[in-house]
């Protein structure tokens, strides 16, 4: 009896979908309801028109009256249902679709919208419909309202809007709702929560029927009145759910199934955060705006992110039969997968804190290097004679990220200096004559002294490397170069303490010398 119910619910609510979309679409079109393409975020290149909630608002709502109106008339129909139930949903429900037809034609604020939302939210935690404990993370341990009512907010809000944020293609929001709804349905029939499989098959028939006309191409969007309110009735489901399952149904396979629109907005928000954005600007860098820049077709990539969706649904009902090996098994593809998407990805945000992350790794060897330079200007201040000079710069450059230094000297007229001197050099690299016959980048700093002599230049080489330079610049260009300075000033006006001419070591140094 229950099978037959299901389909002829299904039924009813794909053909009335499929009705009223083309009656919507063409009611939108004549009253100028439609979304411009602008912003520099839409992907569409002609006005469309929104407002494709409606048809699935009403299909999902008269698919359901059918089936009281049937109850009326079979009192069998009844049996292991809740129209109480249906009624705590479908009222909060109400509230959000009309929220999203107010968004979709005047448009409507983050805080009006999150407000609503709230409201509810709270609608459903009144009702019965709550989070009461996390048994993963806090054990056994039930929460009291003020702590759930807040958790409940929090679910019901972030899956709602979470379809809304991947609203950005052709039917990839309501596809990918329709792979969760699929996915509730089979936990609903598992758990015997027959209400809950019948507003499943009731919200995949009105989906399924609107999808005909927002695939690519589309000739309508899903708007927000369908986005916010597909998105709340599967947050809600979820909680009603939770009353009846195990614990880790009834927690990982709702949050599994939306792996697709969570993951998108937990991705948004991180990207915003560490780039100072406000969170609630809109931007192109969205996972299916990503994709479409690495040059896939609008469908190929709907059609890509329609297999992601798939294969979340997939994994969360594994979680129907959960067992330690299940549940490892679920996290570590989820997990792995995600990783490897998002580095597929490229995010500039993401490869920026991947590079801090490796700077704090590397830490310590910056201290130690940073370490060789200061200790180098503690000594070069009381350094005497040339010899000095040149050990220093030796022991403080041997140790750190620089690969070559060249030490130009500048003789004055005072210095009584009868000779052009040498210029000094040093390189890691044995048997090169010159470090510029690598592919390197140079660094120069003028030696100029407290009394602003100058008395020559310092030039630094690196080779070019993908490791990041793992010393504070700061230290080499500051103070370095002056007391370096003071340091030659103090032996070249003193010619005794310059090797004669012939006695210094070779131009070119070897690192290990």
């Amino acid at each position: 009896m229950l099978t037959f119910l299901f389909l002829g619910i299904f039924v009813v609510s794909l053909i009335v979908s499929f009705a009223a979309t083309r009656q919507v679409r063409d009611v939108a079109s004549r009253r100028g309801w439609v979304s411009l393409p602008r912003d520099g975020r839409h992907v569409h290149d002609s006005p469309l028109p929104r407002l494709g909630g409606v048809a699935i608002f009403l299909a999902f709502s008269l698919s359901l009256i059918l089936w009281l109106g049937l109850a009326v008339l079979y009192p069998r129909l009844l049996e292991g249902l809740a129209p109480a139930t249906l009624l705590r949903i479908y009222v909060p429900a109400c509230l959000i679709f009309c929220l999203g037809i107010y968004d979709d034609l005047h448009g409507a604020s983050p805080w009006l919208k999150f407000s609503v939302q709230g409201i509810a939210a709270t609608m459903l935690f009144v009702g019965g419909m709550r989070i009461l404990d996390l048994p993963v993370l806090f054990g056994a341990h039930t929460f009291p309202w003020f702590v759930g009512l807040p958790l409940t907010v929090l679910w019901v809000v972030a899956i709602t809007n979470a379809f809304n944020l991947i609203d950005g293609l052709d039917g990839l929001a309501a596809g990918s709702a329709l792979f969760s709804t699929v996915v509730f349905f089979v936990v609903a029939l598992v758990s015997h929560s027959w209400l809950g499989s019948l507003m499943s098959v009731a919200l995949a028939g009105a989906i399924l029927g609107f999808l005909r006309f927002n695939f690519n191409p589309a000739t309508i969007f899903l708007g927000d009145s369908g986005s916010l309110f597909i998105g709340f009735v599967l947050s809600a489901l979820a909680l009603a759910g939770a009353q009846k399952a195990p614990t880790l149904v009834a927690v990982a396979i709702p949050v599994v199934s939306f792996g697709l629109p969570i993951l998108e907005t937990l991705l948004s928000i991180m990207r915003r955060l560490i780039s100072g954005r406000p969170v609630f600007t809109a931007d192109r860098e969205h996972i299916h705006h990503k994709l479409l820049q690495m040059g896939m077709s609008h469908r190929q990539v709907v059609i890509v992110l329609y297999a992601v969706s798939a294969l979340f649904a997939m994994l969360s009902l594994f979680l129907l039969w959960p067992t330690g090996s299940t549940l490892g098994l679920v996290l570590a593809v989820v997990g792995t997968g995600i990783w490897l998407g998002v580095q597929h990805l490229n995010y500039l945000e993401f490869g920026e804190l991947r590079r801090v992350a490796m700077r704090t790794m590397e830490q310590r060897q910056i201290v130690i290097n940073n370490l060789a330079i200061r200790r180098a200007v503690e000594e070069l201040r009381v350094a005497s004679d040339f010899d000095q000079i040149r050990s220093i710069l030796l022991a403080a450059f041997h140790s750190n990220d620089f690969d070559a230094f060249e030490l130009q000297l500048k003789s004055l007229a005072s210095d009584g200096l009868g000779e052009t001197h040498k210029p000094f050099h040093w390189t890691k690299f044995q048997h090169i004559v010159s470090i510029s016959s690598l592919p390197s980048w140079k660094l120069s700093l003028d030696l100029i002294t407290t009394s602003n002599k100058r008395r020559g230049s310092l030039m630094v080489y690196r080779v070019y490397s993908q490791r990041g330079l793992q010393l504070d610049v700061n230290l080499v260009t500051s103070e370095f170069p002056v007391v370096l300075a003071d340091a030659l000033d103090r032996v070249l006006t003193n010619p005794g303490l310059i090797p004669a001419a012939g006695q210094s070591d070779p131009p070119y140094l070897a690192a290990n010398l």
